[in-house]
């Protein structure tokens, strides 16, 4: 069984959906720690041709919490982010079905931020046919007290995986030695390239899924992620 493991991203690239996709089981990290300088609640859109930050507004909290004990902030106004992301993408060539996603996703009224962004990568996966089973870290019977590769093993021997799946980018985090000591395999999900029309501009890499979707059809996504890539 292939299992990956990440922390909650709001509306990230395609890449983070490409390795839920590659996997059997996907485990989403609710109980981590929090930073403002990541990316769980802000990712990359298409403004006049350059990229520009969307985030989801926090309640003011402590900056030691994990990402299930912090809040959307009261104020925030989902109209407000829809119609910037309206009036970026209006032209669009799927605007119209993407939209209507946007619009399922930021109706949810639960306020916990971990909440708001599993219900929004369940929703995008719905969208894109993922049929991966995704589960919510605290859930699994480990001790959550554990660290970077020590967490990710027992959460592969919780899960009863074969073999653990990352991203690229993690390829300097983890010792494939250390993995089959404990009779895993460790396996990085390399993509392939995957450019297209941007309203006829420069194009910009490593946007939101929604800048995926608005550009190109759900045939065209799914065929990439489901086939744009290899494990190595």
């Amino acid at each position: 069984m292939k299992l990956g493991i990440m922390q909650p991203y709001f509306l990230p690239y395609i890449g983070y959906f490409q390795l839920i996709s590659a996997v059997d089981q996907f485990i989403v990290y609710d109980n981590i720690q929090y930073s403002k300088k990541g990316w769980i609640n802000r990712n990359r859109f298409l403004l006049n041709g350059k990229d520009a930050l969307f985030s989801l507004p926090l309640r003011k909290a402590a900056d030691n919490l994990h990402v299930v004990e912090r809040s959307v902030a009261d104020n925030f106004n989902s109209n407000k982010l829809l119609n910037q992301l309206h009036g970026a993408y209006a032209k669009a060539p799927h605007f119209d079905i993407t939209f209507a996603l946007l619009e399922r996703i930021f109706s949810y009224e639960h306020q916990n931020l971990f909440r708001y962004i599993y219900h929004s990568l369940v929703a995008v996966c719905v969208h894109l046919g993922i049929e991966t089973s995704i589960v919510v870290s605290s859930e699994v019977e480990i001790a959550h007290d554990l660290k970077a590769e020590d967490k990710v093993l027992a959460l592969c021997k919780a899960s009863a995986a074969s073999t653990y799946v990352n991203l690229m980018g993690g390829s300097n985090l983890y010792s494939k030695g250390a993995f089959l000591q404990n009779g895993l395999d460790l396996k990085f999900i390399k993509a392939s390239s995957f450019e297209y029309r941007q309203f006829g501009n420069d194009f910009v890499p490593w946007l939101s899924i929604v800048d995926v979707l608005m550009f190109n059809s759900l045939d065209e996504v799914r065929c990439f992620m489901f086939n744009g890539y290899e494990l190595i």
